[in-house]
This record gives structure tokens, sequence and C-alpha cells, in this order.
């Protein structure tokens, strides 16, 4: 996909990171949902439901981490050499090699999907499967502990990334949701669901966190930040005034805001293996406000809101990134999790039954809204 800006500027692009987007991530599922959910459109929600339950169908060792928008799995990526691209933006790409990436954070999105959607009381037919939900847990129980490509997809090596630790807390943690609140899955399973949350839970707070920083960082051992850290708060794994996520929050805001906008993560050399520069990442910077807002610190998360709302086209279009240097926008555009961060955020704002609140699971369902 190209590079997009809101003006035509003379300025090249050469080294700028563009991707194939034209597929869809389980990883958007949770928060897709949400934002559908919380704008009324039931039936959108319970098509999409319908469709990750086709996709993630089967062996759960074969699960992609994203597919073609009519299931498809094979997504070989090439480049056209021919094309220039927006603005001299090369490569263009063609497929997603990240198709074939080991991601441990996408099973936690399902199971929250699966949560959500029994806390909004679908009809039978999009229910989840009992059988695949517990295929899924129990490939889970197997991999957890593995190193993984990280939310961002880097093409570095694996790490044992927090994020993704943290969303194997959040399978088992709604797995047993499911199965206490909801009947969804067997309760004898409990026990050992519990055993398991619980014991990632002690080895995310014991190697994924640096006491000299009082922050959570990107991977095991390391002292690097990362925005993906921005969601241990929003989905329960912590209270969002513990100290650690206060001290996380903070110092993502002293080492990775750029200008009012959040970066995606600081590099050690290694971690990320990609060629050319990325601006500010605006789906980041809206999980910024969404911390404040939890923290009961409104003021300074609808700031941050109305200045991201501003950003929008003429026609009310975000695209990924943005550049407060040049204050353009960058990356791939339209991109649809900057949209659904700011259905979400704004939610959070303005409603006393946010999509953060839910997912954190401090308040109870959130009413459903008529067509």
């Amino acid at each position: 996909m190209c590079a997009a800006a809101t003006t035509s500027l003379p300025e090249q692009l050469g080294g700028a990171r563009n991707w194939d987007y034209r597929y869809s991530w389980l990883r958007d599922a949770t928060f897709t949902l949400a934002a559908f959910l919380l704008s009324g459109y039931t039936d959108e929600a319970a098509a999409w439901i319908r469709w990750l339950r086709r996709a993630v169908a089967g062996s759960p060792g074969e699960l992609q981490i994203m597919y073609g928008v009519g299931g498809e799995r094979r997504l070989t990526e090439f480049e056209l050499d021919a094309l220039p691209g927006y603005q001299e933006s090369r490569p263009v790409r063609i497929g997603n090699q990240a198709s074939t990436q080991f991601q441990l954070d996408v099973f936690g999105e399902v199971l929250d999907s699966a949560l959500t959607a029994a806390r909004n009381a679908f009809p039978r037919e999009v229910d989840w499967s009992a059988d695949l939900l517990l295929a899924i847990l129990d490939h889970l129980e197997q991999v957890w502990d593995q190193p993984d490509d990280g939310i961002w997809e880097v093409r570095g090596p694996r790490r044992n990334f927090t994020h993704s630790k943290v969303m194997a807390w959040v399978a088992f943690d709604r797995a047993i949701r499911l199965a206490q609140d909801y009947q969804t899955l067997p309760e004898d399973r409990v026990a050992h669901w519990t055993q398991l949350r619980d014991r990632i839970h002690d080895q995310v707070c014991d190697r994924g966190f640096d006491k000299d920083t009082n922050s959570f960082t990107q991977y095991y051992g390391s002292t690097l930040l990362d925005a993906s850290l921005l969601m241990l708060g929003p989905v329960g794994f912590l209270p969002p005034d513990d100290p650690r996520i206060v001290g996380t929050v903070a110092a993502i805001q002293k080492e990775l805001v750029e200008d009012g906008y959040v970066r995606r993560y600081q590099l050690d050399g290694g971690v990320d293996g990609l060629a050319g520069t990325e601006g500010t990442f605006l789906m980041t910077t809206f999980w910024l406000a969404d911390n404040l807002a939890l923290m009961g610190r409104v003021d300074e998360a609808r700031e941050i809101f109305e200045r991201l709302r501003a950003l929008s086209n003429d026609v009310g279009l975000l695209s990924e990134e943005y550049d407060p240097s040049k204050g353009r926008m960058l990356g791939n555009f339209p991109q649809a999790f900057s949209h659904v961060s700011l259905i979400n955020t704004a939610a959070n704002l303005s409603t006393p039954r946010g999509p953060s609140l839910m997912r954190s699971g401090q308040v109870g369902v959130a009413p459903r809204r008529p067509r």
C-alpha cells in the first residue's frame, strides 16, 4: 500500500516503510468488535464474529495472524520494482510476510473477542464453539513460554516480548470468565487455567519489569520501552493505578512521546530488523489517552484525543503514522486501526462504560444500543 499525506509535498519518502494491508488481522478482533458495538452496528459485529470464527477454525498450530478478506491463507510477499510508490516510497509490496510469523498476542485477542461476544448476548448462531476455544487454549498452554515475533511484526530475532506474554495471560483469564460467568467453557478446567494465568502473571512481573526505570520493558531482560506496554492497564493485567502501570506510562511519556505523539518502541540495534524510518503512531497515541482516562486524568486524555482528531483530512480519514516535524500523515492510508482506536477512545472519554473499563473488568456489560 502507498504512503499518503494530507497535502502534496515535494519531499520524497525513499526508505519509508510500506506494507500491503489489504488483509484482516486477528489482532484487530476485540478493538473492532468493541467499535461496532459502541456504534450500534450489531449486525456488522455479528458478521465479524462469524468471519473470525471461520478464519481460526482448524488446527491451532496452523493459526495465522492475518487472513485475506475471504479467509485466504496464502499471502506471499513480493516487491513490484517497476512501481515508484507514492512520492518514491519504494518498495511497493504485494502480500505480507508477517502472515507466516508466530505472534502470541493473537490468542489473547481471540479469547477476548469470545468474552466480548458473550457479554453482549449475541444470538446462538454467532456463539463460539467450545471445542474450538478449548483447542486454542490447549495449544497456547504448550507455546506461551516461547519467544515470538511480537505485535509490531519486526523482522529481527524472536524475543520474549512482554506484551505477548500479557496477551497469553489474557487468553487464560478470559477462558476463566467464559467458564464461570457464561458457562461457554467447562468449569472443571478453571482451576488449571487459573494456575497457568497466575504463573504467567508472576513471570511477567518478575522478568518483564525493570525496577531501575520503574517500568515494564519491551522484552524480558531489556530496559527498552515499547508502546505496546500501554495495553497492560486496559486489558486488566494490573489496575490502572498500580505503581508499575503508572511508572510505565510515565516512562513512555518521557521517552517515546515526540511533540505529543507516541512512537512505537526504542531500538537496540537488533530487535527491529527493518530498513527505513517511521513516524509516530496514531494508534499508540490513542492508547496513551486511554491509559490517562483510566487513571482519572481525563483532561490530559481529552487534549490528546482532540489533537489526534484534528489530524483527519477533509473526509475524516486518518493514516497509520504522523510526522510532527513536517506536519503530515505518513504510512498506510487510510488505516483501520487508527479509526477503530479513535472510536474506542471517544467512548472511553464520553461514556461511563467505555471499552477500556469493560475490557479490564472494572465495569459490567455495556448496554446494547439500537440500530
